[in-house]
Parts: structure tokens; C-alpha cells; sequence
């Protein structure tokens, strides 16, 4: 029985306090604190990823072999080059029509 009479005097205290009719003045009131909302922040801007990298792969390097030159005037081998026909050496002579002739360097001759 006691609860049904606490739940009775509860119900009509809570509804005389929710229609406001239970009090006939005037009612002031100080509310302290921030807004009852908050603000919506903008939804955050997502970036593409950046695009996969793609290594095309190079051809494979090509190498040409060159032969062998002959041994002529053109190239620095230590040597000099003599001309039978004309009796010269290389770089005097620029052509010899019996070949070169390939001799070792002499030293000049001392006056």
C-alpha cells in the first residue's frame, strides 16, 4: 500500500509541476552554460590517391662491336709511318702510293 501511495503523491506532484497550473506567480529563471546544440562541422574533403606508377620497362641496350682498324697514319700508335716512294714520313707526306712503312720513333739528330 505504501508503494501505491508514494506512486500517487509522485504522479501528482510530477504533473502539477509539468502544466504549471499548481503555481499561480510568476517564474524567473538564470540558465548558466552554452547552447543546447553544437555546430555541424563541414564534412572533411578526401583527396584522390595519387595514380599508381607504371614502369615501362627499356629496351635492352644494343652494342656494336667495330672491328679492328689497320694500323695506318691516322692513328696514334707510338710508331711513325714512312713513305718508300717519296721518302718521307707521316704527317710530311699525307699519301703514299706503295703503302706505309711502319718504323720505330728515332730521336732527332743533335747538330
Amino acid at each position: 500500500m505504501i508503494r501505491l501511495k508514494s506512486f500517487v503523491t509522485l504522479s501528482v506532484a510530477a504533473a502539477a509541476f509539468a502544466c504549471g497550473s499548481a503555481y499561480a506567480g510568476g517564474h524567473v529563471g538564470v540558465f548558466i552554460g552554452g547552447p543546447l546544440y553544437y555546430p555541424v562541422a563541414p564534412v572533411p574533403y578526401y583527396y584522390y590517391p595519387p595514380p599508381p606508377v607504371v614502369a615501362v620497362p627499356s629496351a635492352p641496350p644494343v652494342y656494336v662491336e667495330q672491328g679492328q682498324a689497320a694500323a695506318g697514319p691516322g692513328q696514334p700508335s707510338g710508331n711513325w709511318y714512312y713513305c718508300d716512294a717519296s721518302r718521307a714520313y707521316y704527317p710530311y707526306v699525307k699519301q703514299c702510293p706503295g703503302g706505309w712503312r711502319e718504323v720505330a720513333p728515332q730521336p732527332e739528330p743533335s747538330n
